[in-house]
């Protein structure tokens, strides 16, 4: 696989299940908080839009590069949920498989939510889980894309699933695909109006 793609809302074991999948392929592993931080010019009219785009494409140029350099089994995440309808497009003609891991057991995202604020820090919103789930469980399938419910499995069964996935998976190459309405996706970006 050339790229493996993990989206979802916060607190579902995005992170957890890259790592695993890492250490599984000994691919590449990269989330877009990795990249470095910078100052946004005084003149720039949207900062939200600017910093997600400067990330977004970071990321691409990283993605590509690692790619050119014959790895294989590149996991990414953690960028703005809208940007998975763009993946698609971007990565046709490339291997790849989207993994969109969802809970239809809301109480167990937020307790992941909470576990992880109180042991590892890091973004917290917790009135926004449940509806950033059913979102994202709710709308159609990518190209690629597959949905895992991680409602009631262990770190490890989730692991076990995708892995499974991805040595029996044939990736679609010849869709065709128009990118999907952008309501149906959300956004930090607070201009995006998608929240």
């Amino acid at each position: 696989m050339d790229f493996i793609f993990i989206i979802g809302p916060s607190g579902v074991g995005k992170t957890t299940l890259a790592k695993g999948l890492y250490e599984h392929y000994k691919g590449v592993y990269f989330e877009q908080n990795m990249v470095p931080k910078f100052c946004i010019p005084e003149n720039v009219d949207d900062e939200g839009l600017y910093e997600e785009q400067l990330c977004w494409d970071n990321v691409l140029l990283q993605l590509d590069f690692f790619h050119s350099k014959g790895y294989k089994n590149i996991v990414a995440l953690d960028f703005d949920d809208v940007r998975a309808r763009e993946l698609p497009k971007i990565f046709a003609g490339y291997n790849f498989i989207i993994f969109r891991l969802v809970s239809s057991d809301a109480e167990q995202i937020k307790k992941q939510m909470i576990q992880r604020y109180h042991n590892e820090g890091g973004l917290y919103d917790l009135s926004n889980v449940e509806r950033a789930n059913q979102v994202i469980m709710g709308r159609r399938l990518l190209p690629n894309e597959v949905q895992i419910d991680v409602a009631g499995k262990s770190k490890a069964e989730v692991l076990e699933e995708a892995v499974c996935i991805i040595d029996g998976f044939c990736p679609e190459m010849g869709y065709e695909y128009e990118l999907d309405d952008e309501r149906n996706y959300l956004s930090w970006v607070w201009s995006r109006g998608l929240r």
